[in-house]
């Protein structure tokens, strides 16, 4: 007898690669124009190399909601972000991107894959 899979019985590398590439494909998600040279935030230098780094960002969160309910952009600013270096100074932890990470947000609630929560945050959906 198989059992069914969730997403926490499948490797997070894999499942978000598999994710990216199905919403790629849907051609859903509205590409904003300045996503060629938009950093992912202010502790960043250069802008992602990778061209497909908002689908990937976007599987990746989606991921995030399905397993921990609520989160909202200011969770996902904690998650993204990292170390700022700052010369000779010491590196302080900055926050992401919150403006990536509203945008993404916005557009996954439009494809009807999440949803807010009354609680606060967001939540997913039973299409999603």
């Amino acid at each position: 007898m198989a059992t069914a899979k969730s997403v926490k019985d499948v490797s997070p590398h894999e499942f978000v690669k598999a994710y990216s590439a199905h919403l790629k494909r849907s051609g859903k998600i509205d590409i904003v124009w300045v996503l060629d040279i938009v950093k992912t935030g202010r502790f960043k230098e250069l802008a992602p190399y990778d061209p497909d780094w908002y689908y990937i960002r976007a599987s990746s969160m989606s991921r995030k909601i399905y397993l921990r309910q609520g989160l909202g952009v200011g969770a996902f600013q904690r998650i993204y972000g990292g170390s700022k270096r700052n010369g000779s100074c010491p590196p302080h932890f900055c926050k992401s991107s919150g403006a990536v990470a509203r945008h993404i947000l916005q557009q996954l609630q439009m494809m009807n894959i999440i949803d807010i929560d009354v609680k606060g945050g967001r939540r997913i959906t039973s299409s999603g």
